[in-house]
């Protein structure tokens, strides 16, 4: 996900709220991690700053030594679902020497892990009205190139080098739309294995592919 950006030449907040037990995390970190929990939860729209940062153990002044608002949060847990996944396929792309189906399947099973992993479903804040916007410009450059590599692994399996460009893109708008299709598929049944569930998406994924 760009992920958790630095907090740059911020300057040092007032005393905390005495509200939650100190977790070891910087107070950027607790912000986004209270984020994460309401956005998710209660929803972007109904969450305001001041919920933030109480949940967060701090008071809500104090709330914008560390970040602008509540866009700033939104926009760096967004990018916090990309750029690891955006790290591995650079890294990916990098081992000719492995069969570019292995390296895609790995890529996919990857990226669903880390869609549906974790205590709060990230994923589901790409569907907000409200990532449409400028703000949000940082993500959605990642994700395109997120996009393209796995474009670029499609292109270098056995059944993606004799396709043509027009074929090639679909089949890469396919794969890319089943691994973010999950996030619906784990909202409605958050119980599900995700090591399962990430398997079998990367197995449908190379059926796509013509694997």
């Amino acid at each position: 996900m760009e992920r958790m950006g630095s907090s740059g030449g911020r300057r040092v907040g007032r005393p905390r709220a005495e509200q939650r037990p100190d977790r070891g995390m910087s107070p950027r970190d607790e912000l986004l991690a209270a984020a994460a929990e309401l956005f998710t939860t209660r929803g972007y729209a109904a969450t305001t700053t001041r919920a933030v940062a109480e949940r967060a153990g701090m008071r809500q002044a104090s709330m914008y030594h560390y970040v602008s608002g509540k866009e700033e949060l939104l926009a760096e847990l967004l990018e916090s679902t990309v750029t690891p996944s955006l790290t591995l396929a650079r890294e990916l792309l990098s081992r000719d020497a492995a069969p570019a189906e292995e390296r895609l399947w790995e890529l996919c099973r990857t990226d669903v892990e880390l869609l549906c992993g974790g205590p709060h479903n990230l994923g589901g804040l790409y569907l907000l009205p409200e990532v449409r916007a400028e703000r949000f410009a940082g993500f959605h450059a990642v994700r395109a190139e997120l996009k393209d590599a796995y474009r670029q692994l499609i292109a270098a399996t056995r059944t993606g080098g004799g396709l043509a460009k027009s074929e090639l893109d679909l089949r890469a708008d396919l794969v890319f739309g089943l691994i973010e299709g999950v996030i619906l598929v784990h909202r409605s049944d958050p119980d599900r294995r995700v090591a399962v569930f990430a398997e079998a998406t990367a197995d449908a994924a190379l059926r796509i592919v013509g694997v």
